[in-house]
C-alpha cells in the first residue's frame, strides 16, 4: 500500500503512519512525504509470532500479530490435566471392567452419544485438590485417584434429542457417591427441572462412600435430596435410567424412581442391601443374580421395564423409548411417519374367537391396528395377563393396555392391576393417548389374590384411568365382565369413545357364573341329567342375548359397533379427532391414592 503525506510531516509522524496503517490492512506500507519519487518509511507487513519491522532511517519496531498466537504454557498444562481427569480411576480397577465385559464410563457415553454427541460436561474438576499429584494437599506417592469424584454429569445430544445424563464411573471407588459426586448430580436434577429436557441415568454405583457420610448423607443438599428431585421431576421430564452394575441400598433408588428402567443381563442388580449385609441381617445366603438380578425384576417385583443383553442392546431400547416420549410434560410426544400395520386389519375377526373362555393372543389383534414396527411393550414378564406397550397409530403415539386371553385368560389379577395402573399414569404424565383392548373376565377372586391385595391394587387402577385426562379410546373386543370394564375404560370413565366388535359382550358376570349364580337351585330342582342340561343352554343362551354387544348399542351404552377389518380405521379418525380435546380434574391439590 503507497501513501503520501504533507511535506512538512516528519519522519517520527510518517513512521507513526506507516506503523498504523501496516498493522490495519495486513499489508506492506510505503509512506511517500511531499512529492518525493522513494518512500521515506516503508513499514513491513506483520508476520509470525516476533518478528515484522518498520523503517524510517535507523527506526525499527516490532510487533505480534494476534491471529497467530498459539497456546500457552499455562492452557498446555490444562490439556494435560484433563487428559490425567479423562483416565479415570486406577488402572487396576479398569481391568476388571474388562473382565466383567463392561466398558469404560468415557467409552459408554461414546457409545451413546457418539464423538459429536457430548455438549459439554460439568464438575470435570469435581474435588481436584483432593486426590491429583500436583496438588500442594496430597501426599507423595498417593494413588487414591478421584477424578470427577466418581460422577460425570452434563449435556448431549442422543437420536436427535437433548437431555442431561449422569454416569457413574466404576473405576472410582466403585462408582460410590460422596460429597462432590451428590453435587453434581443435584445440579442436574434442579436444572432438569427448570429447562424441561429429558435426564439419563446410566447407573452402576455401589451407593454412598460410608466413610465420608457425614459430608453428605443427611445434609440438606445430600443424597437424600436425591429422591426429593425425582419426586419433583416424576411427570415433568422423562427420567430413563440404565443399569450397568450391582446398585445397591441408595443407589437402588434412582432406577425406582426413574419413569423407565433398563437392566443389563449379566451386569445388573439392585437391591436394598447386599448379601453379605443380607446374610448378617437375616442368614439368608444368597447370590446377588438372586437377590436382586434382572429376572427378580422383571418377572417378580415388576420394578425393571426393559432387560437389554448388553450395552449396545441398552442403547438401542432407549433409542426406540425416547421416541415415543416428549421432551416436557409441556409438549406433545413427537408423531413419525404414518405405516400401514404389518397384517392386515381385514383378519382381526377372525382372529378373535366367538367363545368367551377360549384363548387367544392378543398382539395379533394389536399388529392388524398398529404401525408396522411401532410396538414397543415395557414389563413384558410381569403380569403378563395385561399388556402394556407404545405404538404408533397413523403416526400418533399411544399408550395400549390390552388384556391377554392367552395368560389365565385375560382375569386381572394383582402384579398386573399394579402394572396397569403405572402404565396409565405414566401415559397421561406425557400425553400419550390411550387404547384399551378389553377382554376380560374381570379381576381374580380367591384367598391369594385378596392376601395379594386385588382390591388395593385394582383400586389403584380404576383410580388411574379415572383420572386420566389424556384422549382415551376403548374397544370392547370380546367379554367385558365385573369391574374389568371399569378398569379398562368403560363407558363410566370419561372415554372418548367405546367402540364395540361383533364379538364383544358387557355384563356383571360371564353367562356360566350368572347361570350358576341365579338359577342354581331351579336347576338342581330337575331330576332329569338332558332336560337339566337342555334348560341351562336355554337359560345360558337367554343371558348372552341380553349382554350382547348390539344390545349395548341399542341402549346407547356404547358409541358404535364397528367391522372389525374397519378398527384400524376408527381408530385412526378417532384419535385424530380428539387429538386436542381438553379434561379436567377437580380442583385440589392431588388424589390419595398412588
Amino acid at each position: 500500500m503507497k501513501v503520501r503525506i504533507s511535506d512538512e510531516a516528519t519522519d517520527e509522524e510518517a513512521s507513526a503512519i506507516a506503523e498504523a496503517l501496516a498493522q490495519h490492512v495486513r499489508d506492506e506500507v510505503e509512506v511517500f512525504v511531499g512529492d518525493a519519487d522513494s518512500p521515506a518509511v516503508v513499514h513491513e507487513a506483520p508476520v509470525a509470532a516476533g518478528s515484522g519491522s518498520a523503517t524510517a532511517g535507523s527506526a525499527d519496531a516490532t510487533e505480534t500479530a494476534d491471529d497467530d498466537l498459539g497456546p500457552t504454557d499455562r492452557e498446555r498444562a490444562l490439556w494435560d490435566e484433563i487428559e490425567d481427569i479423562e483416565l479415570g480411576g486406577p488402572e487396576k480397577y479398569k481391568q476388571r471392567l474388562e473382565e466383567q465385559g463392561k466398558l469404560f464410563v468415557r467409552d459408554r457415553l461414546d457409545l451413546w452419544f457418539g464423538e459429536d454427541g457430548m455438549l459439554f460436561e460439568d464438575g470435570k474438576f469435581a474435588n481436584f485438590d483432593a486426590w491429583h499429584p500436583d496438588s500442594p494437599e496430597v501426599e507423595e506417592g498417593n494413588d487414591d485417584r478421584l477424578p470427577g469424584d466418581g460422577l460425570l454429569t452434563g449435556a448431549a445430544e442422543f437420536e436427535g434429542r437433548e437431555l442431561h445424563f449422569m454416569a457413574n464411573d466404576f473405576t472410582v471407588k466403585a462408582g460410590s457417591m460422596a460429597e462432590k459426586g451428590v453435587e453434581k448430580f443435584l445440579r442436574m436434577q434442579q436444572r432438569a427441572l427448570k429447562n424441561g429436557k429429558p435426564v439419563l441415568y446410566l447407573m452402576d454405583s455401589s451407593g454412598g462412600r460410608i466413610d465420608q457420610q457425614t459430608g453428605f448423607f443427611a445434609n440438606r443438599e445430600g443424597i437424600g435430596k436425591y429422591y426429593y428431585n425425582h419426586s419433583m421431576l416424576s411427570g415433568r421430564v422423562p427420567q430413563i435410567c440404565v443399569l450397568y452394575g450391582p446398585c445397591i441400598a441408595g443407589a437402588a433408588y434412582t432406577p425406582v424412581f426413574a419413569d423407565f428402567t433398563i437392566m443389563v443381563r449379566g451386569m445388573s442388580a439392585m437391591a436394598i442391601a447386599s448379601p453379605r449385609m443380607v446374610q448378617m441381617v437375616t442368614g439368608e445366603d444368597i447370590e446377588m443374580e438372586d437377590l436382586g438380578g434382572p429376572d427378580v425384576h422383571a418377572q417378580y417385583s415388576g420394578s425393571a421395564d426393559l432387560v437389554a443383553d448388553d450395552e449396545e442392546h441398552a442403547r438401542e431400547l432407549v433409542a426406540d423409548l425416547i421416541s415415543y416420549l416428549p421432551d416436557s410434560a409441556d409438549e406433545k410426544p413427537p408423531k413419525a411417519e404414518s405405516k400401514p400395520p404389518v397384517k392386515s386389519p381385514e383378519g382381526i375377526d377372525s382372529i378373535v374367537p366367538q367363545e368367551p373362555n377360549k384363548g387367544y393372543d392378543m398382539t395379533d389383534v394389536i399388529d392388524r391396528v398398529v404401525d408396522e414396527d411401532s410396538y414397543f411393550e415395557l414389563k413384558s414378564e410381569y403380569g403378563k395377563e395385561i399388556l402394556t406397550a407404545f405404538a404408533r397409530i397413523d403416526g400418533r403415539p399411544v399408550g395400549i393396555v390390552a388384556n391377554q386371553p392367552a395368560q389365565r385368560a385375560g382375569a386381572i389379577f394383582p402384579d398386573a392391576a399394579e402394572k396397569a395402573a403405572e402404565f396409565i399414569w405414566t401415559c397421561d404424565a406425557y400425553e400419550i393417548p390411550l387404547l384399551y383392548l378389553c377382554d376380560t373376565p374381570g379381576f381374580m377372586a380367591g384367598s391369594q389374590v385378596e392376601k395379594d391385595a386385588i382390591l388395593e391394587k385394582g383400586k389403584k387402577f380404576i383410580y388411574a384411568t379415572s383420572s386420566a385426562t389424556v384422549p382415551k379410546q376403548t374397544v370392547v373386543v370380546r367379554k367385558a365382565y365385573g369391574a374389568g370394564i371399569y378398569a379398562m375404560g368403560g363407558p363410566a370413565y370419561d372415554p372418548e369413545s367405546v367402540i364395540g366388535l361383533p364379538s364383544g359382550e358387557i355384563a356383571i358376570m360371564g353367562p356360566e357364573a350368572a347361570i350358576n349364580a341365579v338359577y342354581a337351585r331351579k336347576l338342581s330342582e330337575i331330576d332329569d341329567e338332558e332336560e337339566r342340561a337342555k334348560k341351562e343352554q336355554e337359560l345360558r343362551e337367554e343371558y348372552r342375548e341380553d349382554i350382547d354387544v348390539h344390545r349395548m348399542a341399542s341402549e346407547v351404552v356404547i358409541d358404535d359397533i364397528v367391522p372389525p377389518s374397519t378398527l384400524r380405521t376408527e381408530l385412526e379418525n378417532r384419535f385424530a379427532f380428539y387429538e386436542d380435546v381438553e379434561k379436567e380434574l377437580p380442583d385440589k391439590k392431588h388424589g390419595t391414592v398412588l
